[in-house]
């Protein structure tokens, strides 16, 4: 995973298709159904132009609408579906992961930083574990995921910086990071011992350790991460027991990134 520094020649660009993308994106868990107006305040475009792009994805099967209110289709899926059917890193990293969970009995997932989120790309989980955990697609913010600390710590150190600071951190748990210092010092001490530690920052009595994936250039791909329940262990053994396992699955990866 490299920082996006690219830029585009304005004559490369499509605005439609920025806008268009944009209109899908303004619906989320909170906003499911959205007039015109109120899709087209969320994407900074005017009633009349917001209706255009729902029009027409209504007309391709992405929206469904009655006249007043729009909602996504589950056509949408397919979107989603075509990078897990097509990506690399999810079908390398699978197999390590099912790895993990044979020799642990605890879920392992894989997790790259996607804006302020973590979104969880593959996962694996014996039959007990079916009805727990992150599913391909789920996004977290990044900063309350052992994965997405993992990932900032082993960025570009501006970069994170500059990450951090145009972020809102807002508190979840009592547990959360919730200033730019508190989070700015915990990812210095992710980058010096290469793993990461999340406890409680989401979600009370549930805790997450992460190691980054890094190729041979020491860029940052993603990381493998394992969620638990804090009970049944202290920190120092959850660690113990997993950490090797899953800092040998990052190694055996780095020569195919």
């Amino acid at each position: 995973m490299t920082q996006p520094t690219d830029t585009l020649d304005a004559r490369d660009w499509i605005a439609g298709l920025e806008k268009g993308l944009s209109v899908i994106e303004a619906f989320d868990a909170v906003h499911p159904r959205l007039t015109a107006t109120e899709a087209g305040a969320r994407c900074g475009m005017t009633r009349t132009a917001a209706r255009r792009y729902l029009k027409t994805l209504a007309h391709l099967g992405y929206v469904g609408t009655d006249g007043k209110l729009f909602w996504l289709m589950p056509r949408i899926l397919r979107l989603g579906h075509a990078y897990l059917e097509s990506a690399r890193l999810p079908k390398l990293v699978q197999p390590f992961l099912q790895r993990i969970t044979a020799g642990t009995d605890e879920i392992a997932y894989l997790g790259v930083l996607d804006g302020d989120d973590t979104i969880f790309l593959a996962r694996s989980g014996s039959h007990r574990h079916t009805a727990s955990g992150y599913w391909p697609g789920t996004r977290v913010p990044a900063q309350v995921t052992a994965a997405g600390l993992a990932i900032l710590a082993s960025m570009d150190e501006a970069y994170a910086q500059s990450w951090v600071d145009a972020r809102a951190l807002p508190a979840f748990t009592s547990f959360t990071m919730a200033t730019r210092q508190e989070l700015r010092e915990a990812l210095q001490t992710y980058r010096r011992q290469g793993w990461a530690l999340s406890e409680q920052q989401m979600e009370l009595n549930f805790r997450g350790i992460a190691v980054p994936l890094l190729d041979r250039n020491n860029l940052v791909h993603g990381a493998i991460s394992v969620t638990m329940p804090i009970n049944r262990e202290e920190s120092d053994h959850a660690l113990q027991r997993m950490l090797s396992v899953m800092q040998e699955a990052a190694r055996s990866l780095r020569n195919t990134l």
